[in-house]
């Protein structure tokens, strides 16, 4: 499961404690003035001390001092300076109001305090989880320019973003025996915006720890089940690493290469991540088994590529060079996959000490060189510092706090892809990026003005998913004026925030006047399409937090506001109240159970059944459930994580069915929708491929061609979930040739 490291600071409490804390502290490096680093510790504690007197139960829950101690544990073993370390003992302090900065900087120096400050700018980016308000996310211009200045501190000194790191990871560390609400809520800051930066930061030691305990409290279930799947197995793995180890060591030494040999552990989200993207099961997760070989030098790692391959058989489209290519946040090594003795594949990786190094500590390993190391290493801290840049650029650009977030997460843990520009250059994008995210990725103005791609000499379409190797030429226009259909996700012309931002930012640049023309047409054929009748512009603007109709219609048009998320509330103003909690489309199809008692058990596919509460696990409304059928009693209701039904799924798979609370958005609803298109050869089939790519299950179709006017009518019946759905269907529909409209209808 998640490793966490070890304590040296459990019974931290008096100056004995203290000085047993540095004493290890010390073994691992070594302080300019430990003295300082002292004094800032009992400083730490007399405060935590005060807090005692004054409030017991707050303090203990509160403890600023271990945490501040914990903090810079982590620090130390990311190999940060002594100031650094000096501030995160002193943050939490600070951050609770029980010292004033002014004293801190008193007391021990500018550049601590600065820190200090930086780190606590930082939580001005929690903001994104705002509520609607004043805008699309509710972002004040206040929020937005805090944002500004937290990555302007990070790009001044990168120091801040690890200490925030380190607080962050003590933060999720702590949440263990938390509320779920709690849990979920620190669980989902750190999934959404400090795993991704670490990651982008290159920093391993802190990026799985978090990815792992994030996943464990969002995803309860999945992490169960993969971790009892892994202990499971555990002896058999250990012995099978021991011995392939041995072998590896041995054949090392024959071909006279100095390298190291050890068993490398796969983080449960990497597996889970895998088995999702690859649509594996977990015994077809081949790196479950895998090594991690250290050698001096860039031409050892070839060396020991060719000694593995000779020992084993390699598995084709299984190997990555990411020496000769490293991926986007600067990391380096070989991997491969070979199926290994026994017949089991196994994974490889092979890398020097230090690109190791990099992959652990990432611009850890760079930022102490800056300004004095011209070489190669510094490049690495240089890189990742360019890409806060960029961050910062782009957010001005947009304007947006909450894109921060979609910035920090984008690409992680995605493969990439390398095409080839008409000249030869090579442009790296993340996997399944189109032609339009090449266009803008080689220059702003070129994306504007694209029209059209040929991939390797063959038009394609603009949503053409591009593959490694292919050779890109783009066709633009005289004209540069990206589409707003570009912008509906649905339709998939762009994969990256960074494109979006840049078609984001044109569309803001425009006349508000025409904006507010293009924002009022757009919203007007959504709710046309989704059949949504007679809504008062005013009352929706009052529902939206918009001051008035055209500063509604303007966001639209400059993109800031997507047309679905308007009809969503425009449809929620039409329904009655009881109805609003599903959007419920149209009536439930016959036979499901839909009382709106939030405490209803429905049970998918066969309405009602008997059905009871499990004594194990006593699940309540909003947990995740699933039945059992039990023999003589119905259906019996666990979570997901119970330990008993986890037995019972290896046991009895086929007794296992999927239920879930009544009410839910996971109800299905029908849908008739009605299509005008000019008869053509392969119509109807082009239709329901696009039905069958979003897994809509159709019950019905009816099909009239007017002879006359060549005009094709086509209604069908389908079941789906939530307006979103429909409209994505719609909107991918309306895109096949000719297609004259598409539109929901209503039933009479």
């Amino acid at each position: 499961m998640v490793k966490v490291r070890e304590d040296y600071i459990e019974n931290a409490g008096d100056e004995n404690a203290i000085e047993q804390w540095l004493a290890k502290i010390t073994a691992i490096t070594n302080f300019d003035d430990i003295e300082k680093v002292r004094r800032a510790c009992l400083t730490s504690m007399d405060i935590k001390a005060k807090a005692v007197e004054k409030d017991l139960v707050w303090a203990l829950e509160h403890n600023s001092f271990k945490i501040g101690l914990e903090m810079a544990q982590i620090l130390v073993e990311l190999e940060l300076d002594q100031n650094a370390i000096i501030a995160a003992i002193l943050y939490r302090a600070v951050r609770e109001g029980k010292v004033s900065i002014d004293v801190i900087r008193q007391d021990f120096g500018s550049e601590i305090a600065k820190l200090i400050e930086g780190v606590a700018r930082m939580a001005a980016i929690s903001s994104k989880h705002s509520p609607l308000k004043g805008s699309v996310l509710g972002q004040t211009q206040g929020q937005i320019d805090n944002v500004r200045k937290m990555l302007v501190t990070m790009i001044d000194d990168v120091r801040v973003v690890l200490i925030k790191l380190a607080e962050r990871t003590c933060a999720i560390r702590a949440v263990k025996d938390a509320s779920t609400e709690k849990r979920q809520r620190v669980a989902r800051e750190v999934f959404d915006i400090y795993a991704p930066l670490a990651h982008r930061l290159g920093i391993g030691y802190i990026k799985w720890e978090l990815e792992d305990l994030s996943f464990r409290y969002l995803h309860t279930s999945a992490y169960m089940k993969i971790a009892k799947l892994l202990d499971e197995r555990r002896i058999d793995r250990e012995s099978f690493v021991k011995r392939v180890t041995s072998k590896l060591e041995l054949e090392l030494e024959n071909a006279h290469i100095h390298g190291s040999v050890e068993g490398r552990s796969k983080h449960i989200y990497s597996i889970w991540r895998k088995m999702r993207r690859k649509h594996l099961d977990f015994s077809e997760i081949y790196d479950i088994r895998a090594f991690r070989i250290l050698v001096p030098s860039d031409q050892d790692c070839y060396a020991v590529l060719g000694v593995v391959h000779s020992l084993w058989r390699h598995i084709p489209y299984e190997f990555d060079d990411y020496i000769a290519n490293p991926k986007e946040n600067g990391y380096r090594s070989l991997h491969t996959a070979v199926i290994g003795p026994e017949g089991k594949v196994m994974e490889v990786q092979i890398r020097t000490k230090e690109m190791h190094e990099e992959a652990e500590l990432g611009v850890c390993a760079h930022w102490r060189y800056k300004g004095t190391d011209v070489k190669s290493r510094s490049s690495g801290y240089e890189d990742k510092i360019s890409w806060l840049r960029q961050v910062l650029e782009w957010q001005e650009e947009v304007g947006d706090a909450s894109e921060i977030a979609d910035q920090l997460s984008a690409d992680v843990g995605a493969d990439r892809i390398y095409v080839f520009t008409p000249n030869g250059h090579v442009v790296d994008l993340p996997t399944g990026a189109t032609s339009v995210d090449f266009a803008y990725r080689v220059h702003t103005e070129v994306g504007h003005a694209c029209r059209g791609a040929k991939v390797n000499g063959r038009i394609v379409p603009l949503t053409y998913s591009l593959r490694t190797g292919e050779q890109v030429q783009i066709l633009t226009s005289n004209n540069p004026a990206p589409s707003r259909d570009w912008l509906n996700p649905s339709l998939g012309y762009l994969q990256t925030s960074r494109s979006r931002a840049k078609v984001i930012h044109w569309f803001k640049a425009q006349d508000r006047s025409q904006n507010i023309i293009d924002g009022r047409a757009l919203l007007d054929d959504e709710l046309k399409r989704l059949s949504i009748g007679d809504v008062s512009y005013k009352e929706l603007t009052e529902q939206t937090h918009f001051n008035e109709p055209d500063d509604m219609f303007a966001a639209i048009g400059a993109g800031d506001s997507k047309p679905t998320h308007i009809a969503h509330v425009a449809q929620k103003l039409l329904q009655p109240k009881e109805q609003q909690l599903s959007l419920r489309l149209h009536e439930p199809k016959e036979g499901q159970a839909n009382t709106g008692k939030k405490d209803d058990i429905h049970i998918k596919g066969v309405g009602r059944l008997l059905t009871n509460i499990a004594n194990c696990c006593q699940p309540v409304p909003g947990d995740p459930i699933t039945g059992y059928i039990t023999v003589g009693r119905g259906v019996s209701i666990h979570r997901q994580d119970c330990m008993n039904l986890l037995q019972l799924e290896d046991m009895e798979p086929n007794r296992i069915i999927e239920v879930s609370w009544g009410g839910t958005e996971d109800t299905a609803y029908s849908v008739n929708i009605e299509i005008q298109a000019y008869d053509r050869e392969g119509l109807l089939r082009d239709i329901t491929i696009v039905l069958a790519n979003e897994q809509t299950n159709v019950t019905g179709i009816n099909s009239y061609s007017d002879q006359q006017e060549n005009v094709a009518t086509i209604t069908i019946v389908m079941e789906v979930t939530n307006l979103e759905i429909l409209g994505r269907v719609l909107a991918k529909i309306k895109q096949l040739p000719n297609i004259i409209d598409v539109r929901r209808k209503r039933n009479a």
